[in-house]
């Protein structure tokens, strides 16, 4: 009797136990409230859906919701400008480098790079494959402006890191940009939209575009648009990511914020960066920086140290 009765009441301490969710040793703590974090980001890093599969990682692991605003690195930085989003993720250096300065960012890391490919219809209308991109961009301009129908350019003209970059290439090749070559003829055509619907664009019209590899192989298998040159230094292309300065707007989530940084630069995520995209399309769409930070041109730092 004396045992039926020691084993009832141990039975009912167990059960309180289990009801109460609390022992001796230690103290019930409430579940973390979930944070939210807001990003606006290039349009490249959204449509290849690297975004798409890094998010439900990062929410597991911190209890976050991500919000994504995928608007292309000059709205991006509009965005970040206003303080409307935690963190931004961009791939214009010079653009980052002022937004810094201004004071609107903070703690930027590098985490990915790749390079940007002309592409074009197999074709080739202006004779450019394997040209340097400097000397294939003169070509195109010459045999469009000549009045050759079937060269076409279609440009992102939306003042993305994309078109940064045509930009800086049209430069390098001894154009000005305002007065030689956006409205110079009907062989220039700006799509003002995102990479994606750009090669959307360009395949419809067999036009040449430049476009990071990444979106490029996203999309290759609804486009018959061909790689036409995909060498020259000045072709990299490195992203980034910082945080919206806290000092400058202190309603940010500057704590997920910086969780979400080096998160993106942590040994497991770069791995994940690396791999993806191999399986399906034979190559990485994206490649880590961890250990490439002399070759992409950035300090040791930028692309390893924690955000304290």
């Amino acid at each position: 009797m004396i045992r039926r009765t020691l084993f009832a009441v141990a039975a009912l301490m167990v059960a309180l136990i289990l009801i109460c969710g609390c022992t001796g040793t230690t103290t019930d703590q409430p579940p973390a409230e979930k944070q939210q974090l807001r990003i606006a980001t290039t349009t490249s890093l959204y449509d290849t859906k690297l975004l798409d599969h890094l998010t439900p990682i990062f929410e597991k692991q911190y209890n976050a919701e991500v919000l994504i605003v995928s608007a292309g690195t000059g709205k991006a930085l509009e965005y970040g400008q206003r303080g409307d989003v935690d963190v931004m993720m961009v791939h214009d250096r010079a653009r980052e480098d002022t937004f810094l300065a201004d004071g609107y960012g903070a703690d930027r890391r590098v985490f990915a790079y790749n390079y940007f490919v002309l592409v074009g219809p197999g074709s080739d209308p202006a004779g450019v494959a394997n040209m340097t991109p400097e000397a294939a961009f003169t070509a195109i301009r010459e045999k469009g402006m000549a009045g050759d129908a079937n060269v076409i350019f279609v440009s992102r003209g939306d003042a993305s890191g994309t078109h940064s970059k045509e930009q800086a290439i049209w430069k390098a090749a001894g154009f000005n940009y305002t007065t030689q070559i956006k409205g110079s003829g009907d062989w220039y055509r700006e799509a003002g939209t995102g990479m994606g619907a750009t090669l959307e664009m360009a395949n419809e019209k067999e036009a040449y575009t430049l476009s990071d590899i990444g979106t490029y192989l996203a999309y290759k298998g609804n486009l018959d648009l061909v790689t036409i040159v995909d060498e020259g230094e000045i072709l990299l292309n490195v992203y980034s990511a910082m945080q919206i300065n806290q000092e400058k707007f202190p309603d940010i989530n500057s704590t997920v914020a910086k969780d979400w940084v080096n998160f993106l630069i942590s040994d497991d995520v770069q791995k994940e960066i690396a791999s993806f995209g191999v399986d399906r399309y034979g190559q990485p769409l994206f490649y880590a920086a961890k250990d490439d930070w002399a070759k992409i041109g950035v300090t040791e730092a930028e692309v390893k140290d924690p955000v304290a």
